[in-house]
């Protein structure tokens, strides 16, 4: 199969979450399920519940976990507490809340398993076919074992995720930092690389991370959305950026 991308595309930076692996459905759930009960106990029955589309993909969806955090209750007019990275789960603080959601979706990735995006596979396959160098670039402090436990690690050159970005001080999506650094470290410029992202956060950073390519990928619905934050092209699924060879 041959990868439809412009001349000159020397890398490919793909997201994690909802473009790579099932796992973007499963953090939202999660994210729902922790800010419905800190909602609940603070508002009473008669709250307005975190919308597991709308609000993931405008607060949440590609940031790091403590800026989602923040920009969701920014957008309640809740002020908490910073708190610290060693918060209990059951203590709330901004650290506290973003602890609570990470222990949930360990758990429902422990039980529910993790499974990659066939098409997403194959195109991953056919770009380092065409020995083009390949990258994931997370918000995810748990991308290693995500990326483990489906199977496909080893698709990809170099990793820049939550745990990087903390080690080398990066600023998270909507900031480029993190996709500028796996360009470096796969030895490119922006120009020459594309990003591959499903998150209107991932498309800002790759538009003014100065990127050759920008794809948006639609999983949920939003497609204007993509488009309107800098996507050159959105897919449905990256099988879609493939060709039969003539």
């Amino acid at each position: 199969m041959k990868v439809l991308l412009p001349d000159g595309v020397r890398a490919c930076l793909f997201d994690l979450d909802g473009v790579l692996t099932k796992t973007a459905v499963v953090h939202a759930a999660a994210w729902k399920e922790i800010f419905d009960g800190f909602l609940r106990g603070r508002e009473g029955e008669g709250y307005r519940p975190f919308d597991a589309v709308a609000d993931y993909n405008t607060y949440v969806d590609g940031r790091p976990r403590i800026d989602g955090v923040r920009a969701f209750l920014a957008s309640r007019h809740i002020d908490l507490p910073e708190g610290t990275q060693d918060d209990p789960p059951d203590r709330d603080t901004v650290h506290g809340l973003g602890n609570r959601k990470n222990i949930l979706v360990l758990k429902k990735i422990r039980e529910e398993g993790v499974e990659a995006y066939p098409g997403s596979v194959e195109f991953v396959t056919a770009v380092r076919r065409e020995q083009l160098a390949t990258a994931v670039v997370s918000s995810s402090a748990n991308c290693r074992d995500v990326l483990t436990a489906a199977g496909i690690e080893d698709l990809f050159d170099t990793r820049v995720d939550g745990v990087t970005a903390v080690e080398r001080g990066l600023a998270g999506k909507p900031h480029p930092d993190t996709f500028l650094a796996a360009a470096h470290d796969l030895g490119v410029a922006a120009v020459e690389a594309a990003v591959f992202e499903d998150a209107v956060a991932g498309m800002d950073a790759g538009r003014s991370g100065g990127f050759g390519y920008v794809i948006g990928v639609d999983r949920v619905g939003h497609a204007v959305d993509l488009r309107a934050h800098g996507a050159d092209v959105v897919v449905h699924d990256l099988s879609e950026l493939l060709q039969e060879p003539r």
